[in-house]
């Protein structure tokens, strides 16, 4: 009776101001009546903290990094309901990843409530991950079953990422509005990383086995599409998947003297849950394996949860890792699968080790950072390339937007050349943390 009273009130009071035509005095009298039953009144602080807390993403935005997305008045759809990835088994697939929202504060706990239309066979997974410090972020973490999610630190920039699958050829999920709100209450971190490193590596080392991809033309679970010798590397968890063209999830892989750093820009290989660099109790799947230890390299050793991987098929081989055709063959001179030493690199950049950034558009490479100077090669749409650091040169403009950052790449003969990042994957740098000296 007491919340049917106060409904009441407040209508009285609306009618009282619409009445008497003076704002002040409507909330003046709906205020005196709240205090005088004891009720509290939000600040207009409290009040515009609040409406900060709660937002919904502008799915049509610009900014958003889409993958076979489709923009419809109902909402976001697959594009092309027969692409697939190898990751995921029989199903379409398209990825979205939000801008990133500056939170004003730092939070760790967030509900995100995604609304959509999901047909009998398909799925829309939804993860959040965040940053504190520029260049870092936390792993991915999927929401429960209450939409709620909880990351490892306390962050004050956010990102949601939404995986649609659908039926091959047949129906595919629509996501009509995603809705984030800081949850009430605000736990502490799980852990606190040192030097300004994301949680989302820690820096170790692990021997393990390594695994050629291949699949030159298919897409990886990023969106990307494999390029003939192209640079990156899969691990079994979506927790570190970067997105396309990105380098914020990098690993450094060395092998009998050779060594290269390169991005995480699919699942695999065998495992989907198998955040093995994590420590145990903060491991998706298998958290009775000794952190560092793939599932697929116990269940081949050891006959590990019967020898069998997460989807029940027979574990052929230990791999714990998936390498690109070009990482494989031209940056650690590989010819067969085998153990390589692999360093989760704690931060965004190069890692001591280069960097790849991937193209979009037919660019030339200058002998420095200025349209004026000569060109001495060119990247081309879609194909990746090694690159060492960036420069401020010329400023370029392409498809309405202006870029001054200028990335140095090695020439395959010898020297090296420039090209504007405004032709390049990822931010403003294609990626590339590390600026020249």
């Amino acid at each position: 009776m007491r919340v049917v009273s106060v409904r009441a009130i407040s209508v009285r009071a609306v009618s009282v101001r619409a009445k008497w035509r003076t704002p002040l005095w409507g909330t003046q009298v709906l205020c005196l009546l709240l205090v005088l039953m004891g009720l509290a009144v939000p600040s207009a602080a409290a009040q515009d903290q609040e409406r900060k807390d709660s937002w919904r993403i502008d799915l049509a935005g610009p900014e958003a990094e889409r993958g076979n997305v489709a923009r419809r008045p109902d909402g976001l759809t697959v594009e092309d309901s027969r692409a697939r990835t190898p990751s995921v088994r029989g199903a379409s697939h398209a990825v979205y990843t939000s801008p990133g929202r500056s939170l004003g504060r730092q939070l760790t706990a967030f509900t995100v409530r995604t609304e959509a239309e999901i047909p009998t066979g398909t799925k829309v997974q939804t993860e959040v991950r965040g940053s504190n410090h520029p260049g870092t972020w936390t792993q991915w973490r999927a929401t429960d079953g209450a939409d709620a999610v909880r990351l490892p630190q306390a962050v004050s920039l956010l990102q949601v990422r939404l995986t649609l699958l659908g039926v091959p050829g047949g129906p595919s999920p629509t996501v009509r509005a995603v809705t984030v709100t800081a949850a009430a209450e605000q736990p502490a971190p799980q852990q606190t990383p040192q030097n300004g490193a994301s949680a989302a590596a820690s820096g170790p080392t692990y021997r393990l086995f390594a695994t050629r991809e291949g699949l030159t033309g298919q897409t990886t679970a990023n969106g990307h599409v494999i390029q003939p010798r192209d640079h990156f590397v899969a691990l079994p968890s979506r927790r570190m998947l970067a997105v396309n063209g990105g380098h914020e999830y990098q690993v450094r892989l060395c092998y009998q003297g050779r060594c290269e750093t390169a991005p995480v820009w699919d699942v695999g290989p065998w495992n989907t849950r198998d955040d093995y660099w994590n420590p145990p109790a903060q491991r998706e799947m298998w958290r009775d394996l000794p952190q560092g230890t793939p599932e697929a390299q116990a269940a081949y050793l050891n006959g590990y949860n019967g020898g069998l991987d997460e989807f029940g098929r027979r574990a052929a081989n230990p791999a714990g890792i998936d390498v690109a055709d070009g990482t494989f063959w031209d940056g650690l001179g590989m010819t067969d699968n085998d153990w390589v030493d692999v360093t989760f690199m704690p931060d965004s950049g190069g890692g001591g080790g280069s960097a790849t950034v991937t193209a979009w558009a037919e660019a030339n490479v200058r002998s420095c950072a200025s349209t004026s100077c000569e060109a001495k090669s060119k990247v081309y749409p879609g194909e990746s390339y090694p690159a060492e650091c960036w420069v401020v040169g010329q400023s370029v403009t392409a498809e309405g937007v202006t870029n001054d950052k200028w990335v140095r790449l090695p020439l395959n003969a010898g020297g090296v050349g420039y090209v504007s990042g405004i032709y390049l994957k990822g931010d403003e740098t294609g990626g590339v943390s590390t600026r020249c000296p």
